[in-house]
């Protein structure tokens, strides 16, 4: 068992107090959630560009063996389709500024507006960890492998 690190969190909007600190959601959930920080409800048209939403919160990992990863949460980006504008977003070990989510409304053009109101939980936040390799140019690989150079969908072709 390893030991549990402790990261430092600003709480950088007082309603985080009020709502709760992002915590796990179950004994073994991988993600705290985010909460939308806006101060009012807020319309984002389907397909239009993503929108920042503050989390009222800046965190310091602080270690480079670990970056955060703010994406959908899983069922309000199936249901809803209230996914994240840049897919995922990653936060670096070093960066303590403060925590904003990409939303983008996936649905189609002529679909309702997806509303987010103040307090809504619209993302997670996953710590995963960060290995990061020296690069060895070289002109040729040490070992060949059975795929090699086979592209997108080569180990599924018959």
């Amino acid at each position: 068992m390893h030991a549990t690190p402790t990261f430092e969190v600003k709480i950088l909007d007082e309603r985080i107090r009020a709502w709760g600190l992002p915590r796990y959601q179950s004994a073994m959930a991988a993600a705290i959630d985010l909460f939308a920080c806006v101060d009012q409800p807020l319309a984002l048209a389907p397909q239009s560009p993503a929108q920042l939403i503050p989390s009222g919160l800046a965190i310091h990992i602080g270690d480079p063996s670990v970056a955060g990863l703010i994406v959908p949460r899983s069922g309000t980006g199936h249901r809803t389709g209230l996914v994240m504008g840049n897919s995922v977003g990653v936060l670096d070990a070093d960066y303590t500024g403060p925590l904003l989510i990409s939303a983008w409304n996936r649905n189609a053009p002529g679909s309702s507006p997806l509303v987010v109101n103040p307090g809504d939980r619209i993302a997670q936040l996953v710590f995963v960890p960060v290995v990061r390799p020296v690069l060895r140019v070289v002109e040729e690989f040490s070992r060949s492998t059975a795929r090699g150079g086979g592209g997108f969908g080569s180990t599924g072709v018959a």
